[in-house]
């Protein structure tokens, strides 16, 4: 049991923290930061990327509690189900709110070309245009809802990294869940304020702002103890509970924020970031 409190403390921390504070740096700087954001967001993406395909993929083929290593069918089918999984629920959202968008039309791209697509930013725009109350709520619960989509699953990277590590070692020990959830609070940042800039340029006050930017990130504490919950069951649930929670990670890296970060600042230096990313994942994981 105190484990659990222990992973929903630190989750609470990476997500509602992290992002709180993101959207507070975000409504309190004067000037675009968008450089900054696309540089942090590439390079936690980086480092995403080399834990999900170095360190949580290879705990998910050989559990520590497992006798023998788990098919790599398997795991290919949850790393799948996961990527799925988050994919339909964005697509959902896409298809419920583009129509609303007046230059979203059968000519777009079928993938944001924007950032303000990728968060929803131009559907809150449009709701803001209303010149109402209840319009303005819509609009950012929805552009709220599509950024805590991905929490989510990031809360389940975390649970069941600690249910990994609750097999090898004892619970004074624990490491590597801690380690994943620093990353995740970080990554965090930037992307509480790529939600908060847009909210408050689109007239909501600050304060307003970095409430709504916070709760984005309750649905990380969720997806811990359901991640936890499930690796703790047997050795065949925690290589699942990883796989699913790599896949989905997966298209946050590759579907989010990546494409975030090149938006942001089109250039190369977003690539320079996310292979330093790489770079300093390969260290947490081997040193």
């Amino acid at each position: 049991m105190a484990m659990i409190w222990q992973v929903v403390l630190i989750t609470a921390i990476a997500g509602v923290g992290g992002t709180g504070l993101g959207g507070l740096i975000g409504a309190l700087f004067k000037k675009d930061s968008s450089r900054i954001v696309s540089l942090l967001l590439s390079f936690a993406g980086g480092v995403m990327m080399a834990v999900v395909c170095f360190d949580l993929i290879s705990s998910a083929i050989l559990p520590e509690n497992a006798d023998a290593p788990i098919s790599v069918f398997i795991v290919m089918a949850g790393i799948l189900l996961g990527y799925c999984v988050v994919y339909l629920l964005n697509y959902i959202i896409d298809k419920n709110t583009n129509h609303e968008v007046a230059h979203i039309d059968a000519d777009h791209p079928h993938t944001a070309d924007d950032l303000d697509e990728l968060i929803h930013a131009d559907h809150y725009e449009e709701h803001r245009k209303m010149n109402s109350s209840y319009q303005l709520f819509i609009g950012g619960l929805v552009m709220a809802a599509a950024i805590a989509l991905h929490n989510l699953p990031e809360g389940m990277v975390i649970g069941a990294t600690y249910a990994a590590d609750a097999v090898e070692v004892s619970p004074a020990t624990l490491g590597s869940g801690l380690v994943m959830a620093v990353i995740i609070g970080l990554h965090n940042i930037p992307e509480g304020m790529a939600v908060a800039v847009p909210l408050i340029s689109g007239g909501m006050s600050r304060a307003k702002a970095v409430l709504l930017t916070a709760v984005t990130g309750a649905p990380t504490v969720i997806g811990a103890l359901l991640g936890f919950w499930v690796g703790m069951l047997s050795p065949l649930a925690l290589s699942l509970s990883l796989s699913f929670a790599s896949g989905a990670m997966l298209y946050v890296v590759l579907g989010e924020l990546l494409p975030e970060g090149i938006l942001m600042w089109r250039s190369k230096m977003p690539a320079t970031a996310a292979l330093v990313g790489i770079l300093v994942g390969l260290l947490l994981i081997y040193v």
